[in-house]
């Protein structure tokens, strides 16, 4: 969940640890000597890493489970690391953390105004890939902006450094030995183009399979894209229509064939032989077996 493209997990952090407690403690059925030991390594592991304030925060703002457990906003440690919080993010602007805290806070605790129409309950009751929650506050928080413009910044967040990683790998896909002359805005172009393709073909596939892909099966599908680039003024052209371009072509390509992507060379691999290349076999020396190899001439 945290290492997925699929959607923010700042959110959903500290609620789904919650939750596997309690399911490691229904398992070995309520016997707290037997669960005892895993919940204090699990609690060791999270303390001062994954039970911050930020993550407490967004573990109440986060509708999936405010609205599932009334009891979520009376639990004290939570309310305290939500008003340090606030404090420390409003810090020295006390009249925005009176209206952030004493006034809109309490409509969505009490599920008040656009927070109570059922369409909200609603849509909050399944986590699966159509539910953002920072999506479900820009559509029900128009009364309480404050608020609404935190929780999406706080919702938005991501719990990991491996997308940053993918697209690392993207670059150095690109930027290679025989190509480390790009311009930096070219460069720029061609790891956008690449890398949102490959998420928008993840994308397809998880939903065409209905389950989550964390990993790409081939992480770059989109070198017929730089190979177009590397043919076009790529510093002249608006990356995002080329991107509409790559999904127009997923699109025409659904009926097709998969085509097989061109290998790509590590950043320090001497020995690369591309696959459209011809090889070319060195003449080795060998020592006869004894065996007369008759050759027959044809005559003129």
């Amino acid at each position: 969940m945290v290492d997925a493209d699929w959607k923010p997990s700042m959110g959903f952090v500290y609620g789904e640890i919650k939750v596997a407690k309690e399911e490691i403690m229904k398992a070995l059925g309520g016997n707290e000597k037997a669960y005892k030991p895993i919940i204090d390594i699990i609690t060791t592991k999270m303390k001062g890493r994954l039970d911050s304030k930020l993550h407490l925060t967004a573990y109440l703002l986060n509708p999936y489970y405010h609205y599932k457990d009334s009891q979520l906003q009376h639990d004290p440690d939570i309310m305290d690391a939500v008003l340090e919080f606030f404090d420390t993010l409003l810090f020295g602007d006390l009249e925005m953390q009176r209206q952030v805290v004493t006034i809109e806070l309490p409509k969505y605790k009490q599920k008040v105004d656009r927070f109570g129409v059922a369409l909200a309950h609603s849509s909050c009751m399944v986590n699966d890939a159509d539910f953002e929650p920072a999506s479900w506050w820009g559509t029900f928080g128009g009364s309480t902006p404050h608020l609404t413009k935190i929780a999406i910044r706080i919702l938005s967040l991501t719990s990991s450094s491996s997308g940053c990683e993918r697209n690392w790998s993207t670059f150095e896909a690109i930027h290679t030995k025989k190509r480390n002359r790009l311009e930096t805005s070219r460069l720029n172009n061609l790891v956008y183009v690449q890398f949102n393709a490959n998420l928008m073909e993840k994308n397809k596939k998880r939903k065409d399979r209905t389950f989550e892909v964390l990993l790409a099966n081939d992480s770059h599908t989109a070198q017929e894209w730089i190979v177009y680039c590397d043919d076009h003024d790529v510093d002249q052209v608006d990356p995002e229509s080329v991107m509409e371009a790559v999904d127009e072509a997923l699109r025409t390509d659904d009926n097709q064939a998969p085509r097989k992507s061109s290998r790509t060379r590590e950043l320090f691999d001497e020995n690369f032989e591309s696959e459209d290349e011809e090889q070319v076999f060195e003449e080795c020396e060998y020592e006869s077996d004894g065996v007369q190899i008759l050759e027959e001439v044809g005559e003129d």
